[in-house]
């Protein structure tokens, strides 16, 4: 593994997020490193797609970058292992002239962006800070969804089941109905469902609930 900290001052990034460059090409790899920490970009190399999963921290934020055409695992096979593991980093591809319809499989796939050697230096740069940003978004998405997801677990079994007629949009006389219970009952539920989930609305409710694939 090869790892480089930038310090120049050409642009203002949060420095906890680290661009992770992943290509068995030593030159080209060497290459990304130096530029992107000219900026000021923390960068770590990995010469293939097993050093980097062997060391990778799926909760570490920032962006890959990947060499499609690489022996071993290739850049479509670790775009897959990462999402596997439930890892949310946007991912560049890299790619040979000869190679542009892998680069557009790639896409499909889920990356971002794909860049073809030879590459020239704002192409990548931009590529770079336009994952950066969309991490950022992801990041603050899939917090969200976890905060939610908490909340829908907190809630007891009949909490549930109340949520969940709820969601199916029946009325509080309806719910009690169907779970044998009094319309007060439901009320109560319902209310304690609002305040464990933090809704202001029954609007709002139904949004948290698909976010999270609750409903």
């Amino acid at each position: 593994m090869t790892a480089v900290v930038g310090a120049g001052s050409g642009m203002v990034m949060d420095r906890a997020r680290t661009v992770f460059v992943v290509d068995d090409d030593e030159a080209a790899r060497d290459s990304l490193l130096v530029l992107l920490g000219s900026e000021g970009l923390p960068v770590q190399g990995f010469a293939s797609a097993k050093d980097f999963l062997d060391s990778f921290d799926p909760e570490a934020p920032g962006c890959v970058i990947t060499d499609l055409q690489m022996p071993g695992m290739d850049g479509l096979q670790l775009m897959g292992e990462l999402t596997q593991i439930g890892c949310i980093l946007p991912v560049v591809v890299i790619t040979g002239h000869a190679d542009v319809s892998l680069a557009v499989e790639a896409m499909k796939a889920g990356a971002r962006d794909f860049i073809e050697k030879p590459f020239d230096r704002e192409p990548i740069l931009r590529a770079v800070l336009d994952c950066l940003e969309a991490y950022g978004s992801a990041a603050d998405a899939h917090t969200s969804r976890q905060l939610i997801q908490s909340r829908v677990d907190s809630l007891t079994g009949r909490e549930r089941e109340v949520l969940d007629q709820l969601l199916q949009g029946a009325s509080n006389k309806v719910i009690a109905l169907r779970l044998a219970i009094s319309p007060r009952t439901v009320e109560v539920y319902r209310a304690n469902v609002m305040a464990k989930m933090r809704a202001d609305s029954l609007s709002e409710l139904v949004r948290m609930a698909i976010s999270v694939g609750a409903a």
